[in-house]
């Protein structure tokens, strides 16, 4: 039986899971609380690597005071032995009453089973409370396990007149520090981050969280199908310090192959396509075999329009600058080969904020 309660309870149980984003994968951002009468007294979500889950972190600190109570859990706890043992099994083990869960786990190990499993031992349980939150909170995992490749974001930092550079390539810096320190917290809850050679070319980027005291790094990710980008650019001489994934065409050198491994680097083998352009569809795919679920697109245009030509961007970041370069600047958008509005990729607004001196505009794929 529902109550008034259940979604206070479940927005935080939500709330708690995003503290896990860009630090769990291949396991789901999942938040529990536990509350007994009207008194929570245990909450947790899924810790670094995936492990232990949300659930057996809250009830480890509900102790003895779980039994009897509600656990409020922002996907359906696990019903199958993997690392750790089922969820389930541990709520109904604590003597949990009640089981309110936001949404149906789709993986094909549990879809479902949790639930039965918590129903089959007497547990009364609620679903889909909240479950656009909760669906939006882990739109990665979700998208990975249904559509086999992870979320992708395209962030552009782009001046009012939609440019990222100068004609002479200068782009440093477009937008301010406010921006700036926006876009490394994005990097801090994705799994990767993904550049395409030409920005790696220009920028030598590093691409890793900074300034925000934090303890994990995305993997860094380059679309590169010929390996242009030399092993000594600063990605590769940190490969082994924090990782870097090689998205490379199937004919790329063997010589740059070899040099790149040499590094520590990950190198991922992909289809492209007659003009040696990577098949970015194919990318995705093999990072989500790989576990990953959240990508974050810094660039370039190139690869932005590949992304947007094929379908593949979910969301867009488009931060803007009260500059004007004019139409000898780089657009932020490399040629589609658009004849027809209608063809164009649709896009709904969903948040719009000021950045210090800049604007950033949120944006999901318009469905359909």
């Amino acid at each position: 039986m529902s109550d008034p309660a259940d979604p206070r309870f479940m927005r935080l149980a939500i709330s708690l899971g995003t503290r896990g984003l860009g630090r769990v994968w291949p396991n789901p951002a999942v938040g529990c609380v536990i509350v007994q009468g009207t008194r929570i007294v245990g909450r947790g979500w899924t810790q670094p690597g995936g492990r232990p889950h949300a659930e057996r972190r809250a009830l480890d600190q509900a102790g003895a005071q779980a039994r009897g109570a509600t656990a409020y859990v922002s996907l359906e706890p696990c019903a199958h032995h993997g690392k750790t043992p089922p969820c389930a099994q541990a709520l109904i083990a604590a003597g949990v009453a009640r089981v309110v869960t936001a949404l149906t786990d789709p993986d094909p190990r549990v879809e479902g089973n949790g639930h039965a499993m918590l129903r089959a031992a007497g547990v009364e349980v609620i679903e889909g409370v909240c479950a656009d939150a909760a669906h939006a909170a882990n739109a990665g995992f979700l998208s990975r396990i249904t559509r086999g490749r992870p979320l992708v974001t395209l962030k552009l930092a782009l001046t009012l007149d939609g440019r990222i550079a100068t004609a002479t390539g200068e782009s440093r810096w477009i937008t301010g520090a406010a921006a700036r320190r926006m876009v490394h917290g994005m990097r801090a809850n994705h799994d990767a981050v993904l550049v395409g050679v030409g920005t790696a070319l220009a920028d030598d980027p590093d691409l890793r969280v900074r300034d925000l005291g934090v303890a994990h790094q995305p993997v860094r990710l380059i679309a590169d199908s010929t390996l242009r980008l030399p092993p000594d650019s600063r990605l590769g001489r940190t490969a082994r310090d924090v990782p870097v994934g090689v998205l490379h065409g199937m004919t790329a050198p063997r010589a740059a192959q070899d040099a790149w491994a040499a590094t520590g680097a990950r190198l991922i083998a992909c289809n492209s396509d007659a003009d040696r352009q990577l098949d970015m569809a194919d990318a995705l795919s093999q990072l989500a075999v790989l576990g990953l679920t959240r990508i974050l697109c810094e660039g370039g245009g190139t690869l932005a329009a590949t992304l947007l030509r094929q379908g593949l961007v979910d969301r867009l970041i488009c931060i803007s600058a009260g500059k004007v370069i004019g139409g000898d600047g780089i657009s932020a958008v490399a040629p589609m080969g658009l004849r027809a509005l209608q063809d164009a990729a649709g896009f709904d607004l969903t948040e719009s904020r000021t950045l210090g001196d800049d604007v950033m505009h949120s944006w999901v794929r318009r469905a359909g």
